[in-house]
């Protein structure tokens, strides 16, 4: 991981809360389902939770921490009303891992009529994704 840095200014950065002190495992799902790459992490003072961390996923960033009740946050509240979409060259590549990693298919990756490959997820932190690639032609 490197250094701490600030983010450049511009563009949407999703940021996650994960619940039940479910930061490093979110971390580690993500590196195994979608290829993450940890650029940077730090742990609260307990040495358990993760205050804040960045990742790189196909190429864009996306934040996490895990909760934290004494700063205000609702304990163990879940995600609701996002998809966090990858726009990826091959969806059976990505969709493959994701499943392996223990993703959830809450929509089956099929052939749509907007020309992609497209399915969605759920990680095991309650978070939804989905995944699409250009159909390919023969």
């Amino acid at each position: 991981m490197s250094e701490p840095h600030s983010v450049p200014p511009g563009g949407v950065i999703p940021y996650l809360t994960i619940p039940s002190r479910g930061g490093q495992a979110a971390i580690e799902f993500y590196c195994a389902a979608f290829g993450a790459e940890a650029v940077f992490r730090t742990l609260a003072e307990d040495g358990e939770r993760v205050m804040h961390a960045r990742l790189l996923i196909n190429g864009g960033l996306v934040m996490l921490s895990d909760e934290f009740p004494e700063y205000g946050m609702e304990p163990d509240v879940q995600p609701r009303g996002i998809i966090l979409h990858l726009q990826v060259d091959d969806a059976d590549e990505w969709w493959a891992r994701a499943l392996i990693a223990g993703a959830v298919p809450t929509m089956p990756l099929a052939d749509m009529f907007w020309g992609d490959r497209y399915g969605q997820l759920k990680d095991p932190f309650g978070h939804g994704w989905s995944i699409g690639a250009a159909i390919k032609k023969d």
